[in-house]
């Protein structure tokens, strides 16, 4: 029934409802509980929707009540029994209350009973948001006050189950009653789940917040309700804004509870303006995070948009004035209004205040990196808001404005990186757009600074998501170009297109993917490095796409592990001279990638070939690497036991000389720490090591686990972190 058309049944029911109803009176209770599950989804099958009536049900309706009804009475009874009755009971009120009129009054006190009732409670909540949410609008006045105190109590309860039915069963309350509920029990409410908005459990946080919304909008001329809010609910916001933990549905939540706040027109949105500013300012106890900052920029942005056209226009024209403002030195309030623009105008076309985007570029002279930061943040999202004015003069801009590049391409990437997420479907960009944004692009993939080629293989990445017909086959042709930095670049970009959620980008990338991998063969280690890292990325996001491609990429990539002494320079600094290794970055993230294929394509890798020579070279290599490497082992130890096993002997050696590591005398705190952090993840490797073996099994790593015990500070450490 639950996986078919309604109508498919609809000439068997007669046939079907009297065994149904039978079993519902079975003396066995398994078969009970069955009946009534089937007797639910019956109830769904004669009434599908309540416009058109394809079957005459009303001759059932009766004899399904009267069946769940004696279920639903008798006390004594299995739990199961008892959960599914009520659960039936409320679907059947739901479907046909419009015929169950004399009956409710007896049927409805036995529901709200199972409430008071611990073992049975959590489903009788859920039953009465099933009969609030019919359409039929099923009279509840006989029950209606006791059911609204006895969900208020709920709140209080530690069952966290309990208290997330319960604000869900109180939202459809108030949406379908919310007329017949009191003032004093709104109070009483909003009083309750005030004390549920923090950030200790942000799920929780957001129904809370959902729930005070639907209030505010249903009863948002009773000036209790107000005045509650203001007093209760609003400081505990006010505080969850701050968490840097504030994120996803919970954040959405608190939107809408400020828009909701403004509408009401309890407190004034200039109130709630300073407010939500206010929150912003940095505390004794330091500044506040950067989420926390975008949080009430984005709660500011809403806020705006709520109170109406008026509003904000002076609340824009008051943070411009902020930013224009020279003799301020608060860069606390300037960081903050540039995020608030930013946010405001990703929501709304700004381009009828007159210059803006020239106050918010004057911000890239800043001395402080987070305005700097802030006002590339806030160009991009005023150029989302109208991208035919503002997105030609940001182009115009990272043209002929050499020193302000970088930043110039951040606000670049948030166009396009709001493009790839909003629109999953036809993206803004027009193809001119296009087209001029790729000549520039791929005119800086051969800048000297890092940090421009990075935003730009990010850009190029996000556009491919877009565009992958017209920036796949571009990236290719680009793979054989003279200049290392551009088929870095390409590389990297290649990296940011693979995302998790399929896309049209798919298809293409699983044929041309292998051209940009195998630029791991390249003879800049740059390059190299580049596809290591979009190999990397591909097996952690999308590993089909290159499971078939391992054979051939594995010897590479291992040859990617191995210290290269033509690498290797001395740097002459005077009275003394100074190592550089330039493989280092390339080996720590070839080790780090074949982590990465060990969680996600563990069969195409052959264990014994990769540990001797390269995981054991890796093993005694720099700190950087053997971290990884310690990492990779006790993965080896727990997946593949016997290849490890197999060069048992040869893998302590390096393993012993890591804890019996000494740092310089005169080594700072920070040396001292990441030898403390090396020698500890060498014994969580010895101690996955040791699980599998047995102190038999090596000589070695018998003597090894003897030093470790007969060291206090070592089996200290030892025995910490085998019960981690």
């Amino acid at each position: 029934m639950a996986s078919h058309s309604p109508s498919v049944f609809h000439p068997y029911i007669q046939a079907l409802s009297g065994p149904i109803l039978s079993a519902i009176g079975d003396r066995y209770y398994k078969v009970t509980a069955e009946a009534l599950r089937v007797c639910g989804e019956l109830v769904r099958v004669l009434r599908p929707n309540f416009e058109e009536r394809s079957i005459d049900f009303r001759p059932y309706i009766i004899p399904i009540y009267k069946a769940i009804l004696a279920r639903l009475a008798n006390q004594d009874q299995d739990q199961e029994v008892k959960e599914c009755a009520i659960s039936c009971m409320s679907l059947v009120i739901a479907t046909f209350g419009d015929g169950l009129q004399r009956e409710l009054p007896s049927c409805l006190p036995i529901l709200v009973d199972r409430m008071g009732n611990e073992i049975t409670r959590l489903t009788a909540v859920k039953a009465f948001a099933v009969i609030a949410n019919s359409p039929l609008r099923i009279d509840l006045s006989c029950v209606l006050d006791h059911v609204v105190s006895e969900l208020t109590a709920f709140l209080r309860k530690a069952n966290r189950a309990l208290r997330q039915a319960t604000l869900g069963t109180l939202n459809s309350l108030v949406v379908t009653y919310g007329s017949q509920i009191g003032s004093s029990s709104y109070e009483t409410i909003l009083a309750e789940l005030s004390t549920l908005i923090s950030d200790g459990d942000l799920h929780m946080a957001a129904l809370a917040l959902e729930l005070c919304c639907t209030i505010m909008v249903d009863r948002r001329s009773v000036k209790n309700v107000g005045l509650a809010v203001k007093q209760k609910v609003l400081p505990e916001a006010l505080t969850l804004i701050r968490s840097a933990l504030l994120q996803g549905q919970a954040l959405q939540a608190l939107q809408k509870f400020f828009a909701a706040l403004v509408q009401s027109a309890n407190i004034s949105f200039e109130t709630l303006l300073n407010s939500l500013i206010s929150t912003a300012k940095p505390s004794q106890s330091g500044g506040l995070s950067k989420q926390a900052l975008f949080s009430i920029a984005q709660c500011v942005a809403v806020l705006c948009l709520a109170a109406g056209d008026q509003k904000c226009a002076s609340t824009i024209e008051m943070l411009k004035g902020i930013l224009n403002d020279d003799s301020s030195t608060n860069s606390a309030k300037q960081h903050m209004a540039l995020l608030c623009l930013g946010e405001i105008g990703r929501r709304k076309d700004l381009s009828s205040h007159i210059q803006i985007e020239n106050i918010v570029i004057e911000s890239f002279q800043s001395p402080f990196e987070e305005i700097k930061s802030a006002a590339s943040y806030a160009l991009g999202n005023i150029a989302v808001g109208n991208l035919s004015k503002y997105l030609p003069f940001i182009l115009d801009q990272i043209d002929n404005q050499q020193k302000k590049q970088y930043l110039l391409l951040h606000s670049l990437k948030e166009v396009i990186a709001r493009q790839s997420v909003d629109h999953t479907g036809e993206s803004e960009l027009q193809d001119s757009n296009i087209v001029k944004i790729l000549a520039l692009l791929f005119n800086h993939c051969e800048s000297e600074e890092e940090g421009v080629r990075n935003v730009v293989a990010e850009c190029l990445g996000k556009i491919a998501l877009i565009e992958p017909n017209k920036l796949i086959p571009a990236l290719k042709e680009r793979t054989t170009s003279p200049a290392a930095n551009t088929r870095a670049t390409v590389a990297i970009a290649i990296k940011y297109s693979i995302i998790e959620r399929t896309g049209k980008i798919d298809a293409i990338l699983y044929s041309e993917i292998s051209t940009f991998l195998m630029l791991i063969k390249d003879s800049d280690r740059h390059v190299r490095r580049a596809a290591v890292l979009a190999l990397s990325t591909a097996a952690h996001n999308k590993p089909s796409l290159i499971k078939g491609l391992l054979p051939e990429l594995l010897p590479l990539l291992y040859d990617q592990t191995v210290v290269k002494q033509e690498l290797i320079r001395t740097v002459d600094l005077g009275p003394f001279k100074h190592v550089v290794d330039d493989g280092l970055e390339l080996r720590k993230a070839a080790f780090e990638c074949v982590d990465t294929l060990l969680d996600n394509c563990l069969d195409q890798v052959n264990p014994s070939s990769f540990i001797v020579p390269f995981l054991l070279s890796g093993l005694g290599d720099h700190y950087d690497v053997k971290m990884p490497c310690h990492l990779i082992l006790s993965k080896l130890a727990d997946k593949c036991p016997s290849a490890v096993l197999a060069v048992l002997d040869s893998l302590v050696e390096p393993l012993e000389k890591t804890i019996g590591h000494k740092p310089k005398s005169d080594a700072v705190k920070q040396e001292i720490d990441r030898n403390e952090d090396m020698i500890r993840s060498a014994l969580r490797a010895i101690a996955a090591v040791n699980r599998i073996s047995g102190s038999d099994y090596s000589m070695k790593l018998k003597n090894l686990m003897s030093k470790i015990t007969a060291t206090p500070s070592l089996a200290e450490k030892y025995n910490s972190v085998r019960s981690e």
